[in-house]
C-alpha cells in the first residue's frame, strides 16, 4: 500500500516494471496535494526530430497527477483512472531532464483535478496540462 507516509524509494519500486521506469520518470517529492518528478529527455522520450516528444509529457504529467490522486485515497477501497488529460506544449527540449509538479486543483469525493506544469532545469515551460480522475469504489 502507498500513502502519504511512503517513501520516494517505495513509490520509485512501485513503478518498477511500468511505462514509467521505461521512460525513466522518477518521484522527487510528494506532499498532500502535490507531487514533482523528473524524467530524461534521450531515445526513451524523444520524437524523430530530437525533441521530446508530447506524449511522453502527456505521461509524465499523467503519471504524476494520478500518483497524487493515489496517495489520497485508501486503494484498497478505491481505484484511481484517468477520465481526461488535456495539454499545451508551449516549449521544446532536446537533452537533459524535464521536471512535472503537479498541483491539486479540486478534490471531490469521486474525482480530483490536478495542474501539472512541465518545466526544463532552468525552469522554463515545455507543457501545461489539466488532469481528471475518476475515483471509483472497488
Amino acid at each position: 500500500m502507498i500513502d502519504l507516509n511512503s517513501t520516494l524509494d517505495e513509490l520509485n519500486n512501485f513503478n518498477d516494471n511500468t511505462l514509467m521506469s521505461q521512460l525513466g520518470i522518477e518521484y522527487l517529492e510528494i506532499a498532500d496535494g502535490f507531487v514533482k518528478a523528473k524524467m530524461p529527455v534521450d531515445h526513451r522520450t524523444m520524437q524523430p526530430m530530437g525533441i521530446l516528444h508530447g506524449g511522453a509529457s502527456l505521461a509524465l504529467a499523467e503519471t504524476i497527477g494520478s500518483m497524487g490522486s493515489a496517495l489520497m485515497v485508501d486503494l484498497s477501497k478505491f481505484d484511481v483512472r484517468g477520465a481526461s488529460i488535456s495539454a499545451n506544449h508551449v516549449g521544446s527540449i532536446r537533452e537533459g531532464f524535464v521536471y512535472g509538479n503537479a498541483k491539486l486543483v479540486h478534490k471531490g469525493k469521486y474525482t480530483h483535478v490536478w495542474d501539472i506544469v512541465i518545466t526544463d532545469e532552468n525552469e522554463r515551460r515545455i507543457s501545461i496540462s489539466r488532469l481528471t480522475n475518476m475515483i471509483i469504489k472497488k
